[in-house]
C-alpha cells in the first residue's frame, strides 16, 4: 500500500492536495479491471479503510483506493475545514475518480461518505455502490435528539470533540458511539487519537440536505445499503429509508457497531461487500 498527493491537471489550482491511500493486487494476472473507491465518514479520514479493507480488497484482486477528503487525514485544507461542505467533498471524489484507469469504479461510502457517494451518483455513473451505515434521508436531527435524551454524556462528548478536538474524547464514550463492545481497549485508544473535528458546514448539510436524489442520476446503478445491528447512531429503520429511497437492497450485519470497517468483525463486512460486487458481475 502507498500514499500519493495529486489531482488532475484540469482541476482548479487552488484545490487542496489530497492524501490518497492505495492498495494494488499482488498478482496482476488476476487483477480486476474495476477499481473500488472507499469514501470515509465524518470525523475520520482515509486511514479508517487502511486498517483492514484496502489490503484485503487488494488480496481479492481489486485496485483499492481511499482518499482523505479535504481537511481530513493527511490531506490539505485543515485550516479551512469549516468552509467545506458535502459539495466540496463530492468535488474531491470527482478528482480522484477522474485520475483512475478502467471502467467506472465501485463506490463504497460510510456514513457521511455514503451521502457523498449519493451526490456523486446524481452526476456520474459507477459500476455499483455500497452505502455502509448511511446518514438517513431525514438528516442527523433524529439521531442527535435520541442521543441527547438516551445518553446525554455521549451527546456532550460530541460537542466537546467538535470544539476542542479528539483529545477530549472518553474512550468508553467512543465505544458506545461507533463501536461494539468487542473492540479492544487498545484499538479504541488508537482510533480515538486519530478522530478529528468535522466541518460545521458539512454537518449542516447532513442535517438539511441529507436525502439522496435518485431521479437526478444519469444512469441506474446497482446499490446496496448495509446497516450495523448495534449502531448507536442510526437505527435500522433510518438506514432502511435510504434503501427505500433508491429502491435497492438492504441488509444488516449482526454484532457490528457504526464503524464496521474498524470493528473486530470487519472481515464479515468486507466479505459481504465483495460477494455482492461479484454477484453484480463487476469484473
Amino acid at each position: 500500500m502507498f500514499v500519493d498527493f495529486r489531482w488532475p491537471n484540469w482541476h482548479r489550482e487552488d484545490a487542496p492536495a489530497l492524501e490518497i491511500l492505495r492498495a494494488a493486487p499482488v498478482n496482476e494476472g488476476v487483477a480486476r479491471a474495476t477499481p473500488v473507491v472507499f469514501v470515509h465518514g465524518a470525523f475520520l479520514g482515509g486511514w479508517c479503510w487502511e486498517a483492514h479493507f484496502l489490503d484485503y480488497f487488494a488480496s481479492c484482486g481489486f485496485h483499492a483506493v481511499a482518499p482523505s477528503l479535504r481537511g481530513h487525514g493527511g490531506s490539505d485544507g485543515h485550516a479551512r475545514l469549516d468552509t467545506y461542505g458535502v459539495r466540496e467533498y463530492v468535488a474531491d471524489l470527482e478528482r480522484v475518480i477522474a485520475d483512475l484507469d478502467g471502467p467506472p469504479p465501485v463506490l463504497v461510502g460510510h456514513s457521511m461518505g455514503a451521502l457523498v457517494v449519493q451526490r456523486y451518483l446524481e452526476r456520474f455513473p459507477a459500476s455499483s455502490a455500497v452505502l455502509m451505515a448511511p446518514v438517513p434521508p431525514q438528516g442527523l436531527l433524529p439521531a442527535t435528539l435520541r442521543m441527547a435524551v438516551s445518553d446525554p454524556w455521549l451527546y456532550a462528548q460530541y460537542g466537546l470533540m467538535q470544539t476542542f478536538g479528539s483529545g477530549v474524547i472518553d474512550t468508553d464514550v467512543a465505544q458506545r458511539a461507533i463501536f461494539s463492545e468487542q473492540t479492544p481497549d487498545e484499538k479504541l485508544t488508537e482510533y480515538a487519537r486519530r478522530v478529528q473535528r468535522e466541518s460545521q458546514r458539512a454537518l449542516w448539510d447532513m442535517n438539511v440536505h441529507a436525502a439522496g436524489r435518485p431521479w437526478l442520476a444519469p444512469a441506474s446503478v446497482p446499490m446496496r445499503v448495509l446497516a450495523a445491528e448495534d449502531d448507536a447512531l442510526f437505527s435500522a429503520d433510518e438506514t432502511r429509508a435510504v434503501a427505500d429511497l433508491w429502491g435497492c437492497d438492504w441488509g444488516s450485519l449482526p454484532g457490528m457497531g457504526h464503524a464496521m470497517m474498524l470493528e473486530p468483525g470487519w472481515q464479515q463486512a468486507a466479505d459481504t461487500v465483495i460477494r455482492w460486487i461479484w454477484q453484480k458481475g463487476v469484473r
